[in-house]
């Protein structure tokens, strides 16, 4: 699995919506993104996380940052999530893994001695320029969007 570091050049990809709607991070050239990682909808953690960026979402954009979350679920999984909570961002979907492997955020995870393949909850905020500025390893799901500012040097 490759580790991305600030400086590296982001690697692009293709992915659909919840709403069936392509994205490819070239086309965000020129704004910041947050690309979150998240292990699966509908449970606390990743509510508690989309929940945070959802209520913070207008201070993200009126910093021309663009949140783009990514986990392995399914479009129509997506759809009940962002439906539910309300999010007003897009949830790509990586059921492949080929974006999570990308960008190192699937591997072997230790949940009270069971071992198991998963997602690594992390954030890759990445430059008007496509270059990865920041990779947020440790998530405070319940204060994620300070944590994105704080690494483009900005506060809530």
């Amino acid at each position: 699995m490759p580790t991305l570091i600030p400086g590296d050049k982001a690697p692009d990809f293709t992915a659909t919506d919840q709403h069936g709607k392509t994205h490819r991070l070239k086309d965000y050239r020129g704004k910041k993104v947050a690309l979150y990682f998240y292990p699966k909808d509908m449970t606390s953690g990743c509510t508690k996380e989309a929940c945070n960026l959802r209520d913070n979402f207008s201070t993200l954009k009126k910093k021309n940052i663009v949140v783009l979350g990514v986990s392995p679920d399914t479009e129509g999984s997506h759809k009940k999530f962002a439906d539910k909570y309300e999010l007003p961002f897009p949830l790509l979907v990586d059921m492949d893994k080929k974006i999570l492997r990308t960008y190192g955020v699937w591997g072997k995870k230790n949940l009270y001695g069971r071992l198991f393949y998963g997602v690594y909850r992390m954030t890759y905020v990445i430059d008007e320029k496509g270059v990865i500025q920041e990779v947020i390893r440790k998530v405070d799901t319940g204060d994620h969007a300070r944590q994105i500012l704080g690494a483009i040097g900005q506060a809530v």
